[in-house]
């Protein structure tokens, strides 16, 4: 259920609020009336971590325990969740690892050697080999990566992979060869939002572009409404249909983690109270911060921001049978972040920050920040958006130019050649997208170095395609007017300044929702 309260209404007596632009913050002073919603505090914690784990594999729901589907001779295969979950990384030792000890110490008392470790990546950036060691750990690192048997999944690697059919829409499945012929597949999963987990874990992170095109498209996209809404997601529906046909094929133990809000560690932890409940400690923290950010340069603002590892805590662990799993997942989920709201707002206010799913250690350009703002916050909602249709979002970043040369190449092409040419999802995928998923260059770099398959910064675009389907006016408060204008939106200075640039489509005294996160949270819009 949506937990009460954390929504604020601004008066005079509100301070100025917090707002999230890029690698810094503002503070900012909300028309009156402003609705502002928080995120929950943080559920409890897991007090024994260790044995919450032992208990998921020996008593998982709808299995047999972990122990009795090992056995001497058999094919292990572990996947696990890549570097895009969560946000920021988590501090060590990552829950990931503390799993898989436990799966593989399983596995060698049953017997079983024949055991590989495989990140979930997709069609993301291969792991560097600190990355990985950092998730699973220093004893598993040493154990399987020098002999090949940890390492990152290769979607262009047609040999080791395999086609398991089509669902009764014609969605074709195929995935990691090593993963479908194997005897077990244990999938470790971190559900940071809704949208994670449950058959989008395998039929999607172990993926070849083939079975993922069929679900990251724009009619995909926006008929999901709410990536965070499972049940009216048209994304999660097609992952759902491809799962259970995997489901048939491949034996899945499920194990999926939730965690709790803490995600900023001191000196930065002001970042997840609300204003008003600073204490001196915070507020000279802020202070400085601000202070700090404004004196120093790119590099280092980045490399502040870039090396946080958050102080998660778990809030639960459930494995066995993947749907019934994901249910109880779901559960511990929403009592996290679900905030009840009544209403959408003629106008969305939005910050977008630092972190992403897709510039870990790497810079947030202007298609992903467009992704993390008029994709994943926008979509932060259930029953309906948090803006009415023909609305207006506003949105704060500096939208800077700075591409990552080695992570993102094919954005770099697609940003200065395909957005030059239309900002259409639709015009998008029939007429470019092939061309870039298909590049010989950016498969290579894709195989061999650390960047995103060629076809990523499409389907970045394709996340904002319901909100720009859905909304009238874009504007990014502090962002570059040129590189606004190359995406078909605007820019202005200030608030005030945007909110007279929407007073066309929302009048000159709309209702305004500040969604102040992260941590995340997901507004359960009544209406």
């Amino acid at each position: 259920m949506p937990r009460p309260g954390f929504v604020l209404e601004v008066d005079d007596r509100t301070p100025p609020l917090l707002v999230h632009e890029g690698l810094g913050f503002r503070l900012e002073d909300f028309p009156q009336g402003t609705r502002v919603v928080y995120p929950p505090e943080s559920l409890p914690a897991v007090r024994d971590v260790e044995a919450a784990i032992t208990d998921a594999l020996l008593h998982p729901l709808g299995s047999d325990p972990l122990p009795e589907r090992l056995f001497p001779g058999m094919r292990l295969t572990i996947a696990f969740d890549d570097v895009s979950l969560p946000l920021p990384p988590m501090r060590a030792p990552d829950i990931r690892q503390r799993v898989i000890e436990q799966v593989l110490t399983l596995a060698a008392e049953a017997g079983v050697d024949d055991v590989e470790i495989i990140a979930a990546n997709a069609l993301h950036r291969r792991m560097t080999t600190a990355e990985l060691r950092h998730i699973v750990g220093e004893r598993v690192f040493r154990s399987f990566h020098p002999q090949g048997k940890l390492y990152n999944f290769d979607a262009e690697d047609r040999d080791n992979l395999t086609h398991l059919g089509t669902t009764d829409e014609g969605e074709d499945i195929e995935i990691s060869k090593r993963a479908a012929e194997s005897d077990l597949l244990v999938y470790v999963n971190v559900n940071l939002v809704a949208m994670d987990g449950g058959h989008k874990s395998v039929g999607i992170g172990l993926a070849s572009y083939r079975s993922l095109r069929h679900h990251h498209n724009p009619r995909t996209m926006v008929h999901s409404r709410s990536f965070m809404d499972h049940k009216k997601s048209a994304m999660h529906h097609s992952a759902w249909r491809i799962g259970r046909v995997i489901k048939e094929h491949v034996a899945v133990f499920q194990i999926e983690t939730t965690l709790d809000n803490q995600v900023f560690p001191a000196p930065f932890d002001f970042l997840m109270k609300r204003e008003w409940e600073w204490s001196l400690r915070d507020q000279a923290s802020m202070l400085a911060a601000r202070r700090g950010l404004a004196l120093a340069p790119a590099k280092l603002r980045h490399k502040i921001f870039h090396d946080l590892r958050a102080p998660y805590g778990l809030t639960g662990i459930g494995a066995g049978e993947v749907e019934e799993v994901h249910e109880q997942t779901l559960e511990r989920v929403h009592r996290q972040q679900l905030v009840e709201v009544d209403g959408a707002s003629d106008v969305l206010v939005l910050g977008v920050p630092f972190l992403g799913p897709y510039n870990v250690g790497s810079s947030m350009n202007p298609v992903l920040a467009t992704c993390m703002g008029l994709g994943y916050y926008f979509n932060s909602y259930r029953n309906h958006p948090v803006v009415r249709r023909g609305g207006a979002v506003i949105l704060y970043h500096p939208l800077d130019e700075g591409f990552n040369q080695l992570h993102h190449p094919s954005y770099v092409d697609f940003y200065a050649e395909v957005l030059s040419e239309t900002t259409d999802p639709v015009v998008l995928s029939e007429k470019y997208e092939r061309q870039f998923a298909e590049d010989d260059w950016y498969r290579h770099l894709y195989r061999t170095s650390h960047a995103y398959h060629g076809v990523h910064p499409f389907y970045m675009w394709y996340w904002a395609a319901h909100a720009m389907d859905h909304v009238g006016d874009v504007v990014w408060v502090g962002g570059d007017r040129r590189v606004a204008a190359r995406l078909g939106f605007r820019a202005a200075s200030t608030l005030a300044d945007a909110l007279e640039m929407v007073s066309g489509s929302v009048g000159s005294s709309p209702s305004i929702t500040y969604l102040h996160n992260p941590p995340h949270l997901v507004a359960d819009v009544r209406v």
